[in-house]
């Protein structure tokens, strides 16, 4: 199989994704600014999961341009990755409709950590199938920044559970960090 089709898979699944988020916004009851205010952390927590799967498309993206060979365990590998990102949805309405409590936020962050590491896997695999010296391989290096990224998402889990604004925050740090393009895979 070519990574074509792969890739245009993965495109399908994502946009489904995407669609699925945007269905949980409910229209307000009225017209005015203040009839809002009851969906805003609906529109927030989507906002803030908009950005990163449009990150992971994005570098999803990138990443296969990059290589020519695919293999079987590239295709679970992806799989995998879109099995974390299909959860989004999920844990975007739940911390939405729960104000960005605790537990909500808690599950936001496991969904994000295991979508940074199937992201990694994904990535690792594709390296050893396309060899060391590939454009994929010098652009991913060590990848010191999806390994901070997965490393904060830990401390979001846990600031979540004792100060749920934190983890908030530190999710939104992710963002921003991978909201900056990620040259490296353009550059090789």
């Amino acid at each position: 199989m070519g990574k074509g089709r792969l890739e245009a898979f993965s495109d399908g699944v994502i946009a489904i994704i995407i669609t699925i988020m945007v269905l949980e916004l409910k229209v307000p009851h009225g017209s005015s600014l203040k009839d809002l205010e009851p969906v805003l952390p609906t529109f927030l927590s989507y906002l803030l999961s908009f950005i990163n799967v449009a990150i992971y498309w994005n570098n999803h993206h990138h990443m296969l341009h990059s290589v020519t060979k695919i293999s079987g365990g590239v295709l679970w590998a992806n799989t995998h990755l879109l099995f974390w990102l299909s959860l989004f949805p999920f844990a975007t309405a739940w911390m939405g409709e729960n104000h960005f409590t605790s537990w909500p936020l808690v599950a936001y962050g496991v969904v994000s950590t295991g979508a940074g590491v199937a992201y990694y896997l994904l990535a690792k695999c594709l390296i050893s199938i396309n060899g060391k010296d590939s454009a994929l391989a010098k652009a991913f290096g060590k990848d010191r920044k999806g390994v901070i990224s997965i490393v904060l998402d830990f401390l979001g889990i846990g600031f979540s559970l004792l100060l749920p604004w934190m983890g908030l925050a530190v999710y939104i740090l992710i963002a921003a960090i991978w909201l900056v393009p990620d040259r490296r895979i353009e550059k090789k």
